[in-house]
C-alpha cells in the first residue's frame, strides 16, 4: 500500500495520494488546484491516476478534481449527496474502490457538510488507515455552521456529525487518521498541529468524541466557531461548477494599464513583504504579502468579484497567481512590470505607510485624543488578552465593516 500525504501550509490543507503496488493504479483524495505535484508523484511511483474523490465541497479553496480528470481521464467521486453540475460517481455508505490489494471503503459522515464521506483505507481487507475529510481533526471536529446560508442549519448539520463522529470512532484504535485540515484551518476552531493521528488517541484526547449527549454535542461544536470569510460561499460554488481548468500567466502590464485598470475598480494587491510596502507603494494598493498564510488573508480582504493587479517583486508575481487561483480569486488581469520600480519616476502616485512599535503606541494611547485601536484578530484571540477600549473587527469581516467605524477619529 502507498499512502501519501500533501501538505499545503499556506491553506494548512491535506490532500493524498494512495496506491496499489500491484495493480499501479492510484487515487488523488482532496486534490488542490495545482496537480502537477501529484502527476509527479505518481510518475516517480510507477503509478497511474485512475480516480480522484472529493471527501466533501470544499469552500476554503478549489479543488482539482476537475483538473485531474481534463489532464489524465480520472474518475470524479463524490458522496451520493452532493449536488454539482459536472458529472461525478456518487459514493454511498458501505461502497468501495477497490485498486487491487488496496480497497477504500465509503462511509458516509455528513455533518460539515451533507455529502461529507470518510474513506476507509484497507490492505488485504485490513483497516489501515481512514482520510477523515473535514469531518474528524487531530483535537477537534468540522464546523456545521459553514452552510448557512444554503439552508442547512448549524443544529441539524451538528446532529449529524454526532453521529458521524461516533461512526468514525468505532473503528480500531489503531486505524491512523488522516484529516483534511490541520491547525489554522477555518474548517473547525481548535484544530492540532499534528498531521494525523489515531482512532485511539482521538477517542482519548478529542474533546467532541467524549461527549456522549447529542444536545451537548451540538452545543459544543457550535460555540466559538471563528469568523469565516466571505470568499469561501464563492469557492462553494466554484466547487459544484463546471469550470475553466487551465492556469493562465500574470502578464506584464505598464503603468498606464495598471491606472486604467485601478480606475476602473481593479483591486491592486502588493504582494511584497510589509516592511517594503510601508517603505513605498502605490497608493491606494492592498498588502497581502506573500509569506506564511497569504490565501487566507487574501481571501479575508479581497473581493473575488473584482479584477485584481499584482505588484510583486521580480519573479514573485506567478507564485502569487498560483495562490490566489487556489482559493478562486481567477480574475487577475496581470502583473506591474519591473514591479514598484516601474513607479520610480511617478512620486505622485507613492505613498508610505507608518509602523509603529509597542512603546509608541503607549505613548498615543495618553493622549487626550487618544486613537481608536482596532484589533482584527479573531473574537477568542480577543477574548483571551486585548487593549483596553479596542474596538474587536476580526479581518474576516473587517470589509464588510469598514461603515462602523469613525471616520472624524485616528484609528
Amino acid at each position: 500500500m502507498i499512502l501519501k500525504q500533501f501538505y499545503l501550509a499556506c491553506l494548512a490543507q491535506a490532500s493524498y495520494l494512495i496506491g496499489d503496488e500491484q495493480s499501479r493504479r492510484a487515487v488523488v483524495v482532496d486534490p488542490q488546484r495545482d496537480v502537477d505535484h501529484y502527476l509527479a508523484a505518481a510518475a516517480e511511483l510507477g503509478l497511474t491516476i485512475t480516480d480522484v474523490i472529493l471527501t466533501h465541497i470544499h469552500a476554503d479553496f478549489v479543488a482539482g478534481h476537475l483538473t485531474l480528470r481534463d489532464r489524465v481521464g480520472a474518475t470524479v467521486h463524490l458522496g451520493r449527496r452532493a449536488t454539482v453540475a459536472f458529472g461525478f460517481h456518487p459514493l454511498a455508505d458501505g461502497e468501495s474502490i477497490d485498486l487491487g490489494r488496496v480497497r477504500l471503503r465509503v462511509l458516509e459522515t455528513p455533518g460539515h457538510t451533507p455529502e461529507g464521506i470518510a474513506l476507509v483505507v484497507e490492505d488485504a481487507g485490513v483497516p489501515q488507515a481512514v482520510l477523515t475529510g473535514d469531518t474528524l481533526f487531530v483535537g477537534d471536529v468540522g464546523r456545521p455552521d459553514l452552510l448557512a446560508s444554503a439552508g442547512m442549519t448549524a443544529d441539524a448539520l451538528a446532529r449529524e456529525l454526532f453521529t458521524s463522529v461516533a461512526k468514525l470512532a468505532a473503528l480500531p484504535d489503531e486505524v491512523r487518521v488522516y484529516p483534511g485540515h490541520g491547525s489554522g484551518s477555518l474548517c473547525g476552531k481548535n484544530l492540532g498541529a499534528a498531521k494525523l493521528s489515531t482512532i485511539g488517541a482521538e477517542r482519548l484526547g478529542n474533546y467532541a468524541l467524549s461527549i456522549r449527549d447529542p444536545d451537548a454535542f451540538v452545543a459544543a461544536v457550535n460555540a466559538d466557531q471563528p469568523q469565516a470569510p466571505a470568499y469561501f460561499a464563492h469557492d462553494v460554488a466554484l466547487n459544484r461548477s463546471e469550470h475553466d481548468t487551465t492556469a493562465p500567466s500574470a502578464l506584464p502590464l505598464t503603468v498606464e494599464a495598471l491606472l486604467r485598470a485601478r480606475d476602473a475598480g481593479a483591486q491592486v494587491v502588493d504582494v511584497r513583504e510589509a516592511t517594503a510596502f510601508s517603505a513605498a507603494h502605490l497608493r491606494g494598493a492592498l498588502n497581502v504579502g506573500l509569506g506564511g498564510q497569504f490565501a487566507q488573508w487574501a481571501g479575508a480582504v479581497l473581493d473575488p468579484s473584482r479584477s485584481i493587479v499584482l505588484i510583486a517583486d521580480p519573479g514573485r508575481a506567478d507564485e502569487a497567481l498560483t495562490r490566489l487561483r487556489r482559493i478562486g480569486f481567477d480574475c487577475v488581469l496581470g502583473q506591474v512590470q519591473d514591479g514598484m520600480a516601474a513607479l520610480a519616476d511617478r512620486p505622485d502616485l507613492i505613498a508610505q505607510a507608518r509602523r509603529i512599535d509597542a512603546a509608541e503606541l503607549a505613548r498615543w494611547l495618553t493622549r487626550a485624543d487618544r486613537p481608536l485601536i482596532i484589533d482584527v484578530r479573531r473574537h477568542d484571540e480577543h477574548a483571551a488578552g486585548h487593549l483596553p477600549d479596542s474596538r474587536n473587527i476580526p479581518l474576516q469581516i473587517l470589509t464588510q465593516s469598514l461603515g462602523q467605524l469613525p471616520r472624524e477619529r485616528e484609528l
